[in-house]
């Protein structure tokens, strides 16, 4: 299946299709003025990194694979942890530290949705690597027609 992020217009197609087709780390499918939805595969012992969003809410869905989804209000206290699979959801409030890491014998794959935009319009990054490199270089920012909340918090990843 091929995508296009076609910004803040109407849109639909086969999210499950689309979702256990992808092959990259991330690829943002579609970006609206207040959310955006992005497709995850996840490598056999790898995650999603560690990581709180001090202002983006998210809603994870697993459509292949499986894995073990923690959260908490520390990076070094995640007191939430729930083995998850197909048809799971994981639901991350701002501000709270998260992973989900898999824990199959196959690529995870899932979708996520931020609230608000949280990626570059578009963006594919094919591993976990880009994502950072992009985000380093800041070449990973919302697009303009996005909305953000005034006095956003930058997120923060462990390392």
């Amino acid at each position: 299946m091929t995508l296009a992020d076609v910004g803040p217009r109407p849109t639909s197609f086969d999210i499950e299709a689309a979702t256990t087709e992808n092959t990259n780390y991330r690829t943002v499918a579609w970006s609206g003025t207040h959310l955006q939805l992005t497709l995850m595969s996840i490598p056999v012992g790898e995650s999603i990194g560690l990581e709180m969003h001090g202002d983006t809410d998210q809603f994870l869905r697993l459509d292949a694979g499986r894995g073990k989804a923690q959260m908490g209000p520390e990076k070094d206290k995640l007191t939430i942890e729930q083995d998850v699979s197909d048809g799971w959801c994981v639901l991350v409030p701002a501000g709270t530290w998260h992973d989900i890491t898999n824990t199959g014998d196959q690529p995870m794959r899932l979708y996520a949705v931020y609230a608000p935009v949280h990626h570059a319009s578009g963006k594919i990054q094919p591993t976990a690597y880009d994502a950072e490199s992009d985000e380093a270089a800041g070449t990973d920012i919302p697009p303009a027609w996005a909305v953000e909340p005034l006095g956003t918090r930058a997120d923060q990843h462990a390392k």
